[in-house]
């Protein structure tokens, strides 16, 4: 018998006060070995892993409805859209943004439109119910500012009923409130394209004539109120007036200027098309930019409309009787993270790793300079994007995490990969200490006031779970050398938490996502785990633990916290999250970790897949707006958790040396 295993048997759980025991030893690690050859089943011949990644009715519908724009309808491809999206409708009628959740209007708007759209019959009851639920909510009229371009691209409504979004926007200088370099990289890559669009006042071609006149409670044309105040400010209130005033202004604004403006839009959108990857690798830009060259006059065989089609074409996944499309690919996401779950499940420096992060390796950003440069416009690349390729835009989150899994594997072979990340990283920290995901310094706050952003996700401020990943691998690569931006980003992250305790989560949901990000890292800083803001939050979570013993916080929690509480359903992916944020605090021999690690063990598996069973979405686009399932987090972070357990109940420190 090995030490590791004399080690293991002598501190095997006992079990919770309450009966809650994990199985022995040895079932929990076939369990690991069985999710582990499942995963290992899903790499690709190249090394890399990807997974599907779904969001709501609404990129499916707005694919309809795109090809409905340009005049290419085939109605055998959109019977198999209409499925998919008919499967995804509310008892109510309504359409939801997630899995479980209550109906949305904009998302209603949307799924209704593009039924009607491929023949579905008005009457037909499944039809007739979203559009009485829609009219009950106050019609098409609310639906957010994105979905109302749609209906004014259509004539469904008026030009009025958008904001004004003059295209000589993008000719701003950079000290000018507005400049395109202070939004976010998604706003950017969506905007720019629209901005065409709103200036040539494009019009669908709409082959079918049809139209959503019934879902308006007051007929368009005598509608009077089309802008809010996102956020009820005074500055709010300027801006509402300063669009009145544009409205009224922008038809007269010089031809010469607005012509030098198009051209610029034009440009950079060419610029930026990313091959047939696609403008931002993320749906909606792509689709703007098929319709704004489109408006443009480019034909389907110019080689730029080609790749932006191309680049349309690769989110579409066939599911034989049904299609949807993801909002973009996430294939180094993917593919760090199962890196992560493999190498705490033991595949340390074993090849199918080492395929994996080779393939990560030749992605990395090495000679590109995006548009991070306007920030740091003496700052060398040396991140990862999100996707296959997306040269202009990488993240950052991204690459913290491919930091942290070189370094584990094999800190010489990726050594220089992993200095120019870390000198990229660095250089991507904004003065409050903290990082965005796309850009340092996207902190103009005011601009979430106008009325095109009533989607609240204009910005790409700091956030903690971005920092918490960035400090943990610059501490788990070197803290001493490092040391001034991990001081500086630990401060962001006590600035960020919040009363009770928690920490509050941008990218994943949601709570309990925050306060895991946070708290590995803080480990990994050096922070000393006994100090009371931590043990406020390692109290939280263990006061957040349900019944079963898993946990689970459904996305209403970005409305209101206690709501995404109140369901006491439990999710694999955040019930490991949770085990990860308690084991870093030292909460190993903890009932609460106990009673965690049982509920993984029992929970439901896929028969002959690498996931846990998850159907609800544990993914934020943007919150309370946009959210995501990543099909891949049922099979990375369980399997991450349980694999943990296993190593930190065989050592002797008992203490987490790794930086996630």
């Amino acid at each position: 018998m090995s030490m590791a295993e004399s080690t293991a048997e002598r501190q095997e759980p006992a079990g919770s006060a309450d009966g809650f025991s994990p199985p022995p030893r040895a079932d929990r690690q076939s369990i690991i070995d069985t999710q582990v050859a499942h995963l290992l089943g899903m790499q690709k011949d190249d090394g890399h892993i990807v997974f599907e990644l779904e969001a709501d009715c609404t990129i499916p519908a707005e694919y309809v409805l795109l090809r409905h724009f340009v005049g290419v309808v085939d109605a055998g491809r959109e019977e198999r859209l209409a499925r998919y999206i008919r499967k995804l409708q509310n008892p109510d009628g309504s359409w939801p943004l997630y899995h479980d959740g209550s109906g949305n209007i904009s998302a209603t708007v949307k799924g209704y439109w593009a039924l009607k759209l491929v023949g579905d019959d008005i009457d037909a009851p499944h039809m007739k119910k979203a559009r009485e639920w829609l009219l009950s909510e106050g019609g098409a009229a609310k639906a957010n500012v994105f979905t109302r371009i749609m209906m004014a691209l259509y004539r469904q409504i008026p030009w009025h009923g958008m904001p004004c979004i003059p295209v000589e926007a993008i000719l701003m200088p950079e000290w000018f409130p507005f400049h395109m370099s202070k939004i976010a990289y998604w706003s950017r890559t969506v905007l720019t394209p629209l901005l065409i669009l709103y200036a040539k006042r494009a019009k669908a071609a709409n082959p079918t004539g049809r139209n959503i006149d019934e879902l308006f409670v007051v007929p368009p044309a005598k509608q009077r109120k089309w802008q809010i105040n996102p956020t009820g400010s005074k500055i709010g209130e300027m801006f509402l007036l300063l669009d009145k005033a544009l409205q009224k202004a922008e038809p007269h604004f010089p031809k010469g200027v607005r012509e030098r403006a198009i051209r610029k839009a034009e440009e950079f959108t060419l610029s930026h098309l990313n091959g047939d990857h696609g403008l931002g690798a993320i749906y909606p830009a792509m689709a703007n930019a098929v319709m704004a060259l489109h408006a443009l006059g480019y034909k389907r065989d110019n080689p730029h409309m080609q790749d932006a089609w191309n680049a349309v074409e690769e989110l579409v996944v066939d599911r034989g009787e049904e299609i949807y499309l993801q909002p973009c690919l996430s294939p180094v996401w993917d593919t760090s993270l199962a890196a992560h779950a493999l190498l705490e499940a033991g595949e340390k420096n074993g090849p199918r790793v080492i395929e994996a992060l080779d393939w990560l390796a030749e992605r990395q950003i090495l000679d590109h300079v995006g548009d991070w440069a306007v920030r740091r416009p003496n700052l060398r690349p040396g991140g990862w994007a999100f996707q296959y390729e997306n040269p202009d835009y990488p993240d950052v989150d991204d690459t913290a995490v491919v930091i942290l899994a070189m370094h584990r594997a094999d800190q010489e072979r990726y050594r220089v990969n992993i200095e120019r990340a870390c000198e990229w990283v660095v250089g991507m920290q904004s003065s409050s200490g903290g990082w965005g995901a796309f850009d340092p310094e996207n902190e103009h706050f005011y601009l979430n006031s106008i009325p095109f952003a009533d989607h609240g996700a204009l910005l790409d401020p700091p956030t903690v779970d971005v920092t918490a990943r960035c400090i943990g691998a610059l501490a788990q690569v070197d803290e001493g050398h490092y040391a001034a931006a991990i001081h500086k980003g630990v401060g962001f992250i006590r600035r960020e938490q919040a009363a009770d305790g928690s920490w509050f989560g941008r990218w994943g949901a949601n709570y309990i996502y925050g306060t895991w990000s946070a708290l590995v890292a803080l480990k990994a800083t050096g922070e000393d785990m006994h100090q009371p803001y931590i043990r406020k939050a390692v109290q939280w979570l263990k006061d957040h633990q349900h019944a079963d013993g898993g946990w689970g916080e459904t996305l209403e929690s970005y409305e209101d916290l206690n709501n995404g509480f109140s369901a006491g359903i439990s999710t694999p992916s955040q019930t490991a999250w949770a085990l990860l944020g308690l084991m870093s605090a030292g909460e190993l021999d903890s009932e609460a970790v106990t009673r965690g690690i049982a509920w993984l063990a029992n929970a439901p598996r896929e028969a002959d897949g690498p996931r846990w069973e998850e159907s609800h979405w544990t993914g934020t686009g943007f919150p309370k707006v946009f959210y995501l399932k990543y099909h891949g987090y049922a099979a990375f972070f369980p399997l991450w958790a349980m694999s943990r357990y296993e190593n930190l109940i065989a050592s002797n420190d008992r203490e987490v040396p790794w930086g996630i």
